[in-house]
């Protein structure tokens, strides 16, 4: 009798600490929340990138000067480099959906000709240092040179004309955007991030694959440390 006593306490132990801990694995500890106009929960908000800058100093005048001289030709020339970057996008969009290659020479054709009315007026007030600005935010933004977006869209030689006559100007369509070994390219993208920050500007990811905060330590020692 004792000993049957004794099971059932052991069994009801048992089944007791099973049931606490089947009702601790079902209890709900974590908050979901559901945005308006949507049916699935989410465990968290996502949030976008968000920099804190320091202060700007500069070494002397002439570096002060140049770094403000550098933003406003950069904050000028940008929204140029972002449309260019979704033209793109709209003609890779639309070149998939033609499947003759003839149909999709004259479609490229025409897009061109758009571009070219769209910008040319434009472009011709800018300086050669807005060009050049211009030139590396292109390939910013787009990961492709402006020398290889020409040649894309019409022919190597023209391409290498284009390139030529731009030389001329001492502009070079084939400038890359290299803001991890050029420190001018950094001061730019630094410029860019502040301007995106105080909503100067219109963010537009960069296609390149860089961190900006990366690249603040790494020229910490010789780029601004900010003043606005």
């Amino acid at each position: 009798m004792v000993r049957d006593v004794f099971s059932f306490l052991m069994l009801f132990t048992f089944f007791l600490g099973f049931s606490q801990e089947e009702k601790e694995q079902d209890t709900i500890t974590d908050y979901y929340i559901r945005f308006e106009g949507d049916s699935i929960l989410q465990s968290s908000i996502p949030l976008d990138e968000v920099y804190i800058f320091g202060k700007l100093e500069f070494a002397d005048k002439k570096e002060k000067l140049r770094y403000y001289i550098l933003r406003r030709k950069t904050i000028k020339v940008y929204p140029y480099a972002k449309l260019a970057s979704e033209r793109l996008v709209e003609l890779n969009d639309s070149l998939t959906k033609i499947k003759k290659k003839r149909q999709q020479k004259r479609y490229t054709k025409k897009v061109q000709k758009y571009i070219e009315g769209e910008f040319s007026a434009e472009l011709k007030k800018l300086t050669r240092t807005e060009g050049q600005i211009l030139v590396k935010l292109i390939h910013r933004q787009t990961g492709s040179t402006a020398f290889d977006l020409v040649k894309e869209l019409r022919s190597g030689w023209r391409a290498f004309w284009y390139n030529t006559t731009a030389k001329a100007f001492k502009i070079s369509l084939k400038e890359e955007f290299r803001p991890e070994e050029v420190h001018e390219d950094y001061l730019i993208e630094d410029i860019l991030q502040r301007a995106f920050t105080y909503d100067k500007l219109e963010r537009q990811k960069s296609v390149l694959d860089y961190d900006f905060a990366m690249l603040s330590n790494k020229w910490k020692n010789d780029s601004p440390k900010t003043k606005d």
